[in-house]
């Protein structure tokens, strides 16, 4: 396999990017522990298209992504993941409607460890599955990282959960 890397400057902080074989397979947010090490450094089309997507969407021009994935996990993991990018920008889900979306009912608490395991944050809008409640519900690159994308994509006071929260 092989792996490359760049580092990306965000508003959430120094993001790394890293691909393999020609497509996105992980993106670090800071302070996530164990990104795998990089055979090289830059230079990977995969990985420019990624950055310049990224900027595209912290600058308010891109809502969606279009680029190759990768994520590595379980049928289950990539069965939620791919049920992730089905969430429309500014929308959110609960972790039980998209349980419900899977055909899985009672899963939620297994939606949860799916969303929390994925890999491709941001790109793979995990951010965007809230409690029922309108809890944010924690997020790996912190709560505070979820809020702000939440706010960047306009979910926040007229939201009808989410302004309880205040968001």
């Amino acid at each position: 396999m092989n792996t490359r890397a760049i580092v990306v400057e965000s508003p959430l902080g120094t993001l790394r990017l890293v691909a393999a074989d020609g497509a996105l397979i992980g993106i670090w947010l800071p302070g996530r522990p164990g990104a795998p090490p990089a055979a090289a450094a830059g230079g990977d089309s995969v990985l420019e298209e990624a950055r310049a997507q990224l900027d595209q969407y912290f600058a308010g021009r891109r809502r969606t992504f279009d680029l190759p994935l990768a994520p590595r996990g379980t049928a289950f993991q990539r069965a939620v993941w791919a049920a992730l990018l089905d969430i429309p920008f500014g929308e959110t889900r609960s972790y039980g409607g998209l349980a419900r979306s899977l055909g899985r009912p009672s899963a939620a608490r297994a939606v949860g460890a799916a969303n929390g395991a994925n890999p491709l944050p941001i790109v793979v809008p995990c951010h965007r599955v809230i409690g029922a409640d309108g809890s944010l519900t924690g997020y790996a690159g912190g709560e505070e990282r979820k809020r702000w994308l939440l706010r960047h994509e306009g979910v926040g006071a007229g939201h009808h959960l989410l302004a309880r929260i205040g968001v």
